[in-house]
C-alpha cells in the first residue's frame, strides 16, 4: 500500500486513547500529520498524545460544549482541521427487558450522537475552507445476522446510515465523508466476547485504510462502506466509476 505524505494536514481522531483509535492516531502521525487525540481518559489521552507528539484532549462526544471544545483547542493549538476520524464507540451486553434505561441508550449517545457532534462541529468550518474529509467507524454488526447485543447492533446499523447519508448530502461540497468497518479487531472492549479462534482482523489494516482516506486518493468512495480487511482500497480506488455506477460498496436490501 502506498505511503502517502499527510505533512500539513491536521486530524483530529476520538475515542483516541486506545484501542483503533490509538492506533488510527499512531498512523496518522506516522504519516506527517498533526494530531489531536481525543477520549474521556486522560491518562489514555496524554500516552497516546505523548508517544506521537501530539495534542491531548479530555472530551465527552456526547457533550455539544465540550466537543465545540474540542475543535476549538484543536484549531488554536494545531491548526484548523483536515481531517476527522470520529472513532469514539462502546458497547454493553445490557438486554432490553434488563438493566437501567439510561445505560442502554448511552450506547447510541456515544456512537451516533458523538459522531454526529463531532462531524457537526468540523463540517462548517471545512466548508468554509473548501477541504475537509471524514471517516466514520461503523461496523458489520450493524447489519450481520445471528447478533443479539441490541444496544451496539443498533447504534452501528444508525451509525452505517449516518456515514452514507451525510456523504450525499455533502456530494456538491469539498467536504468528503467515508464509512469503514474495521472488522473484527482485538480490544478492550471485544476482550471476552469472542473466542480465541474467531476471525480476528489485523490491528493495522485499518489505521492503514484511514490513512488512505486521509490523502484524498480515495474521494471518489465517499459515502461507500469500506472493509480493513476485505476490500482492497487500491483496487476500489481504479474501479471508483464502477463501484459508483453499480451502487458496489452499500448495504442494500436485494430481492
Amino acid at each position: 500500500m502506498p505511503q502517502d505524505d499527510l505533512t500539513g494536514q491536521v486530524a483530529l481522531v476520538t475515542g483516541g486513547g486506545r484501542g483503533i483509535g490509538a492506533d488510527i492516531a499512531r498512523e496518522l502521525a506516522s504519516a506527517g500529520a498533526r494530531v489531536a487525540v481525543a477520549a474521556r481518559t486522560r491518562d489514555q489521552v496524554e500516552q497516546v498524545a505523548g508517544e506521537i507528539d501530539g495534542l491531548a484532549l479530555e472530551v465527552d462526544v456526547t457533550d455539544p460544549t465540550a466537543v465545540e471544545r474540542m475543535v476549538t483547542e484543536t484549531e488554536r493549538e494545531l491548526g484548523p482541521v483536515d481531517f476527522l476520524a470520529a472513532n469514539a464507540g462502546i458497547g454493553n451486553g445490557i438486554d432490553v427487558w434488563e438493566g437501567e434505561v439510561s445505560d442502554w441508550w448511552r450506547v447510541f449517545e456515544v456512537n451516533v450522537l458523538g459522531v454526529y457532534l463531532s462531524a457537526r462541529a468540523v463540517i462548517p468550518g471545512m466548508l468554509e475552507r473548501g477541504r475537509g474529509r471524514i471517516v466514520i467507524t461503523g461496523s458489520g454488526a450493524g447489519y450481520l445476522p445471528g447478533a443479539s447485543n441490541t444496544a451496539y447492533t443498533s447504534s452501528k446499523a444508525a451509525v452505517n446510515r449516518l456515514g452514507e447519508t451525510l456523504a450525499a448530502s455533502l456530494r456538491e461540497t469539498p467536504v468528503r465523508v467515508f464509512l469503514i468497518s474495521p472488522g473484527l479487531v482485538r480490544t478492550e472492549m471485544t476482550a471476552g466476547s469472542f473466542d480465541d479462534d474467531a476471525p480476528w482482523t489485523p490491528p493495522e489494516l485499518a489505521p492503514q485504510l484511514v490513512h488512505v482516506l486521509a490523502s484524498g486518493r480515495a474521494d471518489e468512495l465517499a459515502g461507500r462502506y469500506l472493509h480493513a480487511e476485505h476490500d482492497d482500497i487500491e483496487e476500489l480506488i481504479r474501479r471508483a466509476g464502477e463501484v459508483r455506477e453499480q451502487d458496489l460498496n452499500a448495504i442494500r436490501l436485494r430481492r
